[in-house]
């Protein structure tokens, strides 16, 4: 029990951290939301708008920029978290050794080189998270294998507002 009570401690240091230290960007727009397929609480990603909506009560949603899958490489379907992970290690999948045999077989946590950043949410059914980014320059752009960076901030704010089995749907 103490693991646990310990373990959501670093998550809070880190994130209040990540906020105090200047990294925050705006925080997320609260914008208009009228579509009934998706209920309160779902993690919706537009991919062409490059946009990540958590969908609120009252016709409203949290709206975030993403970067998102490169042309051929675009995530869709539905999902749910199924792992959320502060300063995660990351392996290269496959396809991404494959076409970049230079990198590491593991880049630790908090590496500049971890694509993952400060958090990550890792999707149920596949290798795709929703995570942080050290290269915030590529926000708002088709960059990644199939997964939703996010600004340092903007990932540590969601990472507050979700949890485990939180359900997410990538549109085109």
């Amino acid at each position: 029990m103490h693991k646990v009570i310990w373990g959501l401690v670093a998550i809070y240091v880190v994130i209040g951290v990540i906020l105090w230290t200047g990294a925050a960007s705006a925080a997320p727009d609260l914008v208009a939301f009228r579509d009934a397929r998706f209920a309160p609480g779902t993690i919706v990603v537009h991919n062409s708008e490059r946009r990540l909506y958590l969908v609120q009560r009252g016709g409203t949603a949290l709206r975030y920029p993403v970067a998102v899958g490169k042309r051929g490489k675009v995530w869709r379907g539905r999902t749910y978290i199924k792992g959320m992970h502060v300063r995660p290690a990351w392996s290269p999948p496959a396809e991404v050794k494959r076409d970049l045999p230079h990198l590491p077989a593991v880049i630790p946590g908090g590496a500049r080189n971890n694509p993952m950043g400060v958090a990550a949410m890792t999707l149920a059914g596949g290798e795709y998270a929703i995570h942080g980014t050290n290269r915030p320059g590529l926000i708002g752009r088709a960059v990644s294998y199939g997964c939703i960076r996010m600004n340092n901030a903007d990932i540590a704010d969601l990472f507050r507002r979700v949890g485990v089995r939180t359900p997410v749907v990538a549109v085109n």
